[in-house]
């Protein structure tokens, strides 16, 4: 006789996966012609047909422990495809949109953080601390004064690190909880559902599958399969390789400014102003094509959570290249409030970033890797 499963509708879900992005999500009628256009979907359990059904039904426990929401791109082809609307790939986008705030905590922090009414609130939140912290400690200077513009004069050098390295224990600690969640929850899921054999998640070989994953990621080998959009993959190179350059950067100039004690500003020789100003650059042209392209592609679905982070990557790029340039020609006053208008950005980023669409890069990665480790191809 066959087992029987009582299935427990989750409307609330339904609701928030229509309102992050999937509103078009009942009009599938299951013809799995998502499943046939998708080039990346194994042929083992492809997607995203059985994820449009689950959340249909508002299955929450089946979708957001489900790695292979992570192994989808993006790209459109589905949803160009799909012959009733129903926008698959923005139905998936919404539901990790929904997987990144249920992975991190506190989860008051994350549904603020796609609420467009929390906006000013989260903006105020870098600007308070900015400025209380500066003038509690004399950090911050407001008449640096001076015949030559530096900006560790007007906020202190010492004021960057008192905010952003306890914000990076912050993050850390956030996606440590989030991920060990996470890797549990999708090994078992993939236990249930007959994708792995494996009673225990080996962290050898987990570890093995990410190894073998970092290439594809950098080089966008997944993403360039996709037909529908593939020149999305050139924008997001360009923002991706941005932020890795300017990781590089800001890591050697704080060894420049605390181990070999020289501190700036540094000359415009300098080979890694050179590499500073590319990424800079590069930060702004690649959000400006991801932000034509998503404008132009009338049949997807954009939400708030979209444009949140595309303004605020274009917002950093244009404040961090807006600070530089107001600095060469003599304009304090601009570049100054450029710099903290910068810095506001850069925390916004960064303290948010396990609450945001940005954190899909560590949760793609890890779900790409375990895709590897139990040979899912």
């Amino acid at each position: 006789m066959a087992n029987t499963y009582m299935i427990e509708p989750d409307i609330g879900f339904i609701k928030e996966i229509v309102g992050l992005g999937g509103g078009d999500l009942k009009k599938c009628f299951q013809c799995a012609t998502c499943s046939v256009a998708c080039t990346i979907s194994p042929d083992n359990k492809p997607f995203p047909r059985k994820e449009m059904i689950a959340a249909s039904w508002g299955l929450k426990d089946k979708l957001v422990a489900n790695y292979d929401i992570w192994l989808c791109h993006n790209c459109g082809d589905c949803t160009t495809l799909c012959p009733r609307g129903a926008k698959p790939g923005d139905v998936l986008g919404a539901i990790r949109s929904y997987a990144i705030a249920d992975y991190a905590t506190p989860k008051a922090l994350g549904k603020a953080i796609n609420d467009p009414k929390k906006l000013p609130l989260l903006l105020a939140i870098p600007v308070v601390i900015f400025i209380v912290l500066g003038l509690i400690t004399g950090f911050l200077n407001f008449n640096p004064g001076g015949a030559e513009i530096v900006h560790s004069h007007f906020f202190s050098t010492w004021l960057v690190d008192l905010v952003f390295i306890p914000l990076t224990v912050w993050v850390i600690a956030i996606f440590a909880m989030g991920l060990k969640r996470f890797l549990n929850d999708i090994h078992e899921n993939a236990l249930l559902t007959g994708k792995t054999d494996k009673k225990e998640l080996e962290i050898g070989g987990f570890i093995q599958g990410l190894i073998r994953v970092i290439p594809k990621i950098l080089l966008h080998r997944q993403f360039n399969e996709c037909g529908d959009n593939k020149d999305r993959a050139t924008a997001h190179l360009l923002v991706l390789y941005s932020f890795i350059a300017l990781f590089i950067v800001t890591n050697i100039f704080f060894f420049t400014l605390y181990i070999l004690q020289i501190h700036g500003p540094y000359s415009q020789m300098n080979p890694v102003k050179w590499l500073a100003n590319i990424a800079g650059l590069a930060l702004i042209v690649g959000s400006i094509l991801l932000i034509k392209n998503r404008l132009a592609k009338t049949d997807q679905v954009s939400s708030y959570v979209d444009w949140y982070l595309l303004c605020l990557v274009l917002g950093l790029g244009v404040t961090g290249m807006g600070t530089e340039i107001t600095r060469l020609v003599g304009w304090a006053f601009v570049s100054y409030w450029l710099y903290f208008i910068h810095l506001v950005f850069v925390f916004m980023l960064f303290a948010f970033l396990p609450f945001s669409k940005m954190a899909h890069l560590v949760y793609r990665t890890v779900a790409m890797a375990y895709g590897e480790y139990i040979n899912r191809t």
